[in-house]
């Protein structure tokens, strides 16, 4: 999937990404319009959120057992829908981070596959050449010694000559197979 050096994978996790920000304002528009997204969906997480923030502010003042008051509805569904704006955004960047890290575990495992097959091809080729080469040194421990088949050449000749001219002496048939 790489058009040249550049990867169409992440070109498309971008547009996905950059589409996430129209998509998370128009929630949180409809947040706003729809009562029912705005009592269920919007004001639960917002007044915890709030919450959260102001008990954590107060604990750090040093004011330990105030009472927070909750948010209006306005300002609680205001924040809600920015959280919620903000949610959407973050869990599509985080998808795409999860479906990128997927797709390049798939390539480690298919190269790592490719890297193996290679491995086993050449180990079955050492093998093959290892039984390749104990054949052929059982072959030259076979085969007389190179010495030896001259010594057995020189006294085929001597033998040729000695058939060939019976009046001859040895001595002179010597000389003739030197020849």
């Amino acid at each position: 999937m790489v058009v040249g050096a550049f990867p169409m994978a992440k070109l498309l996790y971008l547009g996905i990404r950059q589409v996430s920000k129209p998509l998370a304002n128009r929630i949180k528009e409809a947040a706003r319009r729809s009562e029912f997204f705005k009592t269920y969906i919007c004001l639960p997480p917002a007044q915890l959120y709030h919450w959260v923030e102001m008990r954590t502010k107060m604990r750090i003042m040093g004011f330990r057992g105030t009472v927070i008051k909750p948010l209006n509805e306005e300002a609680a569904a205001e924040l809600g829908a920015e959280l919620l704006g903000e949610a959407t955004i973050f869990i599509v960047g985080g998808g795409c981070l999860v479906l990128e890290y997927w797709r390049h575990q798939a390539q480690q495992r298919h190269k790592e596959e490719e890297q193996r097959a290679a491995w086993n091809a050449l180990r079955d080729e050492v093998g093959h050449l290892a039984l390749a080469l104990e054949a052929l040194q059982a072959q030259v421990q076979a085969a007389p010694p190179q010495g030896a088949l001259e010594e057995l050449r020189t006294e085929l000749q001597e033998v040729r000559a000695q058939l060939c001219n019976p009046d001859r002496s040895a001595s002179q048939a010597v000389p003739a197979s030197k020849k």
